[in-house]
């Protein structure tokens, strides 16, 4: 979906400017026509010469090319282009992004921009951390500039990743998705009552140990985004996990399968939709111990363990006929058909299926690989960033409430 659009590539003074070639030649390969705009500050990173050789353009870095009066002009790139993306971008050029502050020709290509500007930023996790850059961040969101953060896109996981520009080919293949079909700006799910749950569960053994899972809470949290971004009224119902998300998402932060039960049967009644991405455990033990359990040499340790609540199953007997049930499906073996049968257990409108013998994908991973399954079939999908499966997911989902 990049064939035939103009790009206008933004680079700033960032280590991970040299990422920018990798970038042009994706998108020139998928068809796009890409002008770069430079700072000076970018020049000390990469040179012009390079860049012009993968894009066939002379780079834009002043506002007059040439002593004789011939200037570049701002308002017809802002015209000419249907996507200005900026990678990558540094603290101090979101400040300018946010406060107006024209000083190059970058920024003030930016002020002129009539097409969608994407935003992918990069910088050392103090400078990320900071309140200013988190607050600058969140303001050109509310703006609707497209953050394409490392780790899920908009979203990255906890301070892991915090602040490096996301990879080439991912914000490559946002771009695609966003010309392929406008996932991100639709308002879809204006009005709908939204319940996710996402993470994983704890379940105590003592005050210092607990059984769980790898879950990161990635899918959950990207799925919400996309939801918040679609118009919709997200209740987002969490387990322990290193993530934030957006202001105007109403997140419930649990720590067990029963905290997690109750979160979701009291929200459940008033949902439209409910996607069910926690990996909830299964089991917990029989017995808590109130003290830390030692360890002897010649003693063996044996913990009972009882079922915990199926969520899943329980939304699945109250739901209403209005009312839409996402379930997901992590298998290790015979995938299709143990989703299959989850399907009817679990009163589910569609199951997302995922499988551990898919590398690269699933627990911990920025990329997901899935197949959804309904009674009317199954459609298969390529591995992909989890912003993008989210996509992919809530595009189902909208097409059925």
């Amino acid at each position: 979906m990049l064939k035939g659009k103009k790009i206008v590539l933004g680079i700033t003074g960032s280590i991970a400017a040299y990422k920018s070639c990798l970038i042009i030649r994706q998108l020139i390969k998928q068809g796009a026509e890409v002008q770069v705009v430079i700072t000076p500050s970018g020049k000390e990173f990469i040179t012009p010469i390079t860049l012009s050789a993968l894009t066939q353009k002379p780079v834009i870095s002043d506002f007059f090319s040439q002593r004789d009066g011939t200037w570049h002009s701002h308002v017809d790139l802002g015209l000419w282009a249907d996507a200005m993306l900026i990678a990558p971008c540094t603290a101090a050029t979101l400040g300018k992004m946010c406060h107006g502050i024209a000083d190059n020709m970058l920024v003030t290509t930016y002020l002129s921009m009539k097409a969608p500007v994407f935003i992918a930023p990069a910088m050392d996790l103090d400078m990320y951390k900071h309140p200013s850059t988190l607050d600058n961040i969140e303001l050109l969101k509310r703006r609707g500039n497209h953050i394409i953060e490392a780790g899920n896109g908009f979203l990255a996981s906890g301070l892991e990743g915090k602040g490096r520009m996301e990879e080439p080919e991912n914000i490559v293949a946002f771009l695609d998705q966003f010309f392929d079909n406008k996932a991100v700006t639709t308002q879809d799910l204006e009005g709908k009552n939204v319940l996710i749950t996402a993470g994983p569960t704890y379940e105590k053994i003592d005050p210092v140990r607990f059984i769980g899972n790898y879950s990161s809470g990635k899918m959950g949290f990207a799925l919400a985004e996309e939801c918040f971004r679609r118009g919709a009224n997200v209740t987002l119902v969490t387990g322990p996990v290193h993530l934030t998300c957006s202001e105007g998402i109403n997140r419930i932060d649990i720590e067990s399968c029963e905290q997690m039960y109750e979160a979701s049967m009291k929200a459940f009644p008033t949902a439209d939709a409910a996607i069910l991405c926690a990996a909830v455990a299964d089991f917990k033990p029989r017995n808590f111990s109130e003290t830390k359990i030692k360890r002897e040499k010649k003693d063996e340790l044996q913990i009972d363990l009882q079922p915990t609540h199926d969520i899943a199953a329980a939304l699945g007997q109250l739901k209403k006929s209005q009312q839409r049930i996402v379930a997901f499906a992590l298998e290790t073996n015979d995938e299709e058909a143990n989703a299959s049968a989850k399907l009817v257990k679990k009163n589910a409108d569609f199951i997302v299926l995922n499988s551990t013998r898919n590398a690269g994908t699933t627990f911990q991973s920025d990329d997901n690989q899935i197949t959804i399954i309904s009674k009317g079939g199954k459609k298969e999908y390529e591995k992909k960033c989890k912003h993008l499966v989210a996509c992919d997911i809530i595009n189902e989902l909208a097409s059925i409430l």
